[in-house]
């Protein structure tokens, strides 16, 4: 169903003086959701509401995930919680948006009549509309369009981070994987130009960013829609050429997709990471065939060995799905084997679950909790070995890493500062006494002293540490100074309108 679209503005009252509405956003899913929730974020501030900040807001926004099972149930938990909430505060609203919305459609107001507005994965741009009809009309709104209506990277943005940002190259996907409901959720493929990619990317460099991630369901499929099927190398290479992008990054790829033009563009632009995420699901190839993954175990280990043989220090990391219907004990332990012969840096590991609307959903033999479990143990217990191991590799070795406003859990006791390098691994480091501070986004070598299987470790003494103030830390020293000493989470403040940019100004947004 579909409206006429309204300009919904949210400002105090002059005459009564009456505070600006605040709101929340809270994400729920992948890098595609967080990256949405950016732009909830930024339509909202462009709508006049002002960040929570950690307060009791007065709009909530769930921007949901429905790829896991628990999905649900978190989000009608985190519903029932806000129920008195609302209750007791008069004027309160409540929405959700992304993909359990675009699936559940009147099922979420079904079950959470508190709701006030709910909205898809192709209309982000309807939300304060929809607030403020469902205000005006005193009744909950629902708008849930079947395709694309505006492409997300024109709407207003609030970037999360000065240092880094998210850039969207396509969105939907034309895969049929049995297990997974995104394509339905997403819809087809739909690509961005890659000027305009270009011209995002340029605008998060011109505000202080350094580092940016690519993103799209299969971004080695990107430029099949304008029919420039090496499109997708090309976007790196010309990555290379924006002057002041220190870091690309690039997720997911698809193995059957992809290709030796891609090995080929990261290892020769100076800027594209060592890093590789590559899904694996399963190594099975009987249980692969059954998941429509269109390739084989040989096929996706033979990418594998092929990046290393171009960039010998590269980090991959992969997601597994445990427990697929019909799996048998000797489907897993192929598994198992590809994991130890793959060597990840890390793996992100799932016990498979039935979603309805999927084809596995549909399959037999599904398989008891009791059996998966087993198995999902067994093979974090491989996997944690091996990110240990390849963890301790790194001890000796300098490495580059840009400062993050995100700290350790014992960042208090142990006074280190956090970072990735290139590689994407996370660093936690010292600073010798009597040297520089470093800010977020900021870039410092030290040497690996110590490593754990989800971390590393630098010690360094003052020989081997080199700091670079950057760009981006001046980008957050300006960030600071625009919040007036306030913390703010991520470091982003403001908005930016039309092509998105850092949310940053050294005058205002």
């Amino acid at each position: 169903m579909s409206f006429t679209p309204l300009t919904a503005t949210v400002e105090p009252d002059e005459q009564t003086h009456a505070p600006q509405r605040t709101y929340e956003v809270r994400t729920f899913g992948c890098q595609m959701n967080v990256h949405d929730s950016e732009r909830i974020a930024g339509l909202l501030e462009d709508a006049g509401y002002a960040d929570a900040a950690g307060g009791q807001a007065d709009v909530v926004v769930f921007n949901t995930c429905a790829v896991r099972e628990n999905a649900d149930n978190k989000l009608y938990g985190n519903l029932g919680m806000l129920a008195s909430v609302k209750d007791a505060r008069p004027g309160m609203q409540i929405a959700v948006g992304g993909c359990l919305a675009q699936k559940d459609r009147e099922t979420i107001l079904r079950k959470a009549p508190w709701v006030d507005a709910v909205f898809g994965t192709h209309n982000i741009g309807a939300l304060p509309a929809l607030l403020e009809r469902a205000r005006h009309n005193d009744e909950a709104q629902l708008e849930i369009l079947e395709s694309l209506d505006v492409f997300p990277s024109t709407l207003p943005t609030k970037r999360d981070s000065v240092y880094s940002g998210w850039v969207s190259i396509s969105v939907g996907c034309n895969n049929t994987c049995t297990f997974c409901i995104v394509p339905s959720l997403r819809g087809k493929e739909k690509d961005r130009r890659p000027g305009e990619i270009l011209a995002e990317i340029e605008a998060l460099v011109a505000d202080g960013a350094i580092e940016v991630t690519l993103l799209g369901q299969n971004v080695n499929s990107y430029g099949v829609e304008f029919g420039d099927r090496g499109a997708f190398a090309k976007l790196l290479r010309a990555c290379g050429d924006i002057e002041g992008l220190e870091r690309v990054r690039f997720t997911s790829p698809h193995p059957a997709a992809f290709t030796d033009d891609v090995i080929d563009a990261m290892a020769e632009t100076p800027n594209v990471a060592p890093q590789l995420h590559m899904p694996l699901q399963s190594g099975s190839d009987r249980v692969l065939k059954a998941m429509r993954r269109s390739y084989r175990s040989e096929k996706f280990l033979g990418i594998l060995d092929r990046v290393r043989a171009r960039m010998p220090h590269a980090s991959i990391s992969t997601d597994i799905i445990v427990g697929f219907p019909g799996e048998t004990e000797e489907d897993f332990q192929e598994t198992l084997r590809v994991v130890e012969q793959s060597r990840f840096a890390t793996a992100f590991t799932f016990q498979y679950s039935k979603r309805p609307g999927t084809p596995a959903a549909d399959l037999p033999d599904q398989l008891p909790k009791a059996v998966v479990q087993e198995r999902y143990e067994r093979l974090t217990e491989l996997q944690d070995r091996i990110c240990g191991e390849e963890n301790a590799a790194q001890i000796g070795r300098q490495v580059e890493v840009l400062v993050t406003a995100q700290q350790g859990r014992k960042a208090h006791e142990t006074h280190r500062l956090s970072g990735r390098a290139r590689d994407q691994r996370l660093v936690h480091f010292s600073v010798p006494d009597g040297a520089e501070q470093p800010r977020p986004g900021d870039l410092v070598i030290v040497a690996v002293t110590q490593a754990a299987p989800f971390h590393l470790i630098a010690d360094p003494q003052a020989a081997d540490y080199r700091l670079r103030r950057s760009r981006a830390g001046d980008a957050w020293d300006r960030a600071q100074a625009d919040s007036c000493g306030a913390p703010a989470p991520g470091s982003g403040t403001g908005v930016s309108l039309g092509m998105p940019s850092l949310p940053l100004r050294t005058a205002s947004t």
